[in-house]
């Protein structure tokens, strides 16, 4: 019995969880950076994160939410720094 796993329902999901998506709705994107729903659009109308319109849909770019964490991070840690 070969174990290469091609016929693997585990590798087949891990491949699929490799691939990160380039933008998200909005209730993926409070998941993602664990915040509401209203957080989010605050975010958003401050231009603190990206998004497009997509017909009726609102994506965001995830590349926003991780810069935006980044960000914040960076901020926390300049904070630290000056104590």
């Amino acid at each position: 019995m070969s174990t290469s796993g091609a016929n693997d329902p585990r590798a087949s999901q891990k491949r699929q969880t490799d691939i990160e998506p380039i933008a998200m709705r909005v209730p993926e994107a409070c998941r993602y950076l664990g915040i509401g729903r209203s957080t989010l659009y605050v975010l958003i109308g401050e231009g603190e994160i990206e998004y497009i319109k997509l017909g009726s849909s609102t994506l965001v770019l995830t590349e926003s939410l991780r810069t935006l964490v980044e960000r914040k991070r960076k901020a926390v840690n300049q904070i630290d720094n000056r104590q």
